[in-house]
């Protein structure tokens, strides 16, 4: 595999069918840790909101936890979705928290709105303009802001946009580096649309005290197994809550392999998961690097950003060295 490339996770914080809401961010943290020991280069958490199958509903603070469980890995967010909060609000947040973790916070930011009508009511959804608000929020973040942000950042926090569509084209505008997944990254269907999008955000790319060339990250599942079968079975749960949601609009915890295989599903049930399985990368260790390499080369991409669940916790532990295990390799 590729050594200049970054291999990094992103852990949403999934809940198990079972298990206390609490677990899942203790076992966030804890993967954190392991990721680190792994070799990864950076940890990153989302941001989600009143989703049953999701706990990580504030990166900020989940973070603080993961900086103080680690040493050495960066960490990040990917992403805070900005049109929920003031730009004033996560530059103190991103601020403080590079007192705790100086040299080694990532800002993400993305845009995605509420999961439900109510939860967008909840969250005060209003129309934002999110160019203006990711350079106001870069003001405050490097002090060129109208106001200083306190504690003064303990260091640069780099800011990237979570994009797909015309994301893409307000980063390489703004300068940022873009984190895309997706339909963007073609995997399991037709990849032309989403390479002549990068292609747009490269051509367009107006370079940036941050950013002085265009940059991407790719984000997918990727599940490593000893066997494909096994590998397909780790699959299972995240493509199951995936389907489910996709058909009753209700995003559940992850549940057992066995229990998913007997559920009773209907044609339009089948059809979500076979979408999501086919948007995945997940195998044994050869099939995975060979179908990375691809990816990467086909994208140009700096990082993969490997955003793999699954309900069994040992086997995703073996799935995360497996997939670092690729990269330490020349």
């Amino acid at each position: 595999m590729n050594s200049g490339v970054r291999v990094s996770l992103l852990d949403r914080s999934r809940i198990r069918a079972g298990e206390a809401e609490s677990s899942a961010l203790t076992g966030t943290v804890a993967r954190a840790a392991r990721a680190e020991r792994l070799g990864y280069g950076r940890f990153w958490v989302a941001e989600h909101h009143s989703v049953p199958g999701i706990a990580g509903a504030a990166p900020a603070v989940l973070l603080a936890a993961v900086a103080g469980a680690t040493s050495t890995i960066r960490i990040g967010s990917a992403g805070v979705m900005l049109p929920h909060h003031q730009p004033l609000v996560v530059a103190e947040q991103f601020a403080t928290l590079t007192a705790f973790a100086p040299g080694r916070v990532d800002l993400g930011l993305g845009r995605s709105p509420g999961f439900t009508p109510p939860v967008r009511r909840a969250l005060r959804e209003t129309e934002r303009d999110f160019a203006a608000d990711l350079a106001e929020l870069r003001g405050f973040l490097d002090g060129t802001g109208e106001i200083s942000v306190h504690p003064h950042p303990a260091g640069p926090v780099p800011m990237y946009v979570l994009a797909t569509g015309s994301g893409l084209q307000i980063a390489a505008g703004l300068g940022l580096p873009v984190i895309v997944g997706g339909p963007l990254l073609g995997v399991g269907g037709d990849p032309a649309p989403g390479l002549e999008a990068l292609a747009g955000y490269r051509r367009a790319f107006r370079p940036s005290p941050q950013q002085p060339a265009p940059w991407v990250a790719i984000s997918l599942d990727v599940l490593v197994a000893d066997t494909a079968a096994e590998a397909a079975d780790l699959l299972l749960p995240e493509a199951w809550a995936m389907a489910r949601s996709r058909t009753t609009g209700e995003f559940p915890p992850l549940e057992p392999v066995a229990a998913i295989k007997t559920a009773r599903r209907t044609s339009r049930e089948q059809q979500n998961l076979d979408r999501t399985v086919a948007s995945a990368v997940a195998g044994t260790a050869a099939e995975v690097e060979r179908r990375l390499a691809e990816l990467l080369d086909r994208t140009g991409a700096a990082e993969l950003v490997a955003s793999s669940s699954t309900f069994d916790r040992a086997a995703l532990s073996a799935s995360d060295a497996a997939l670092a295990a690729l990269f330490d390799r020349p």
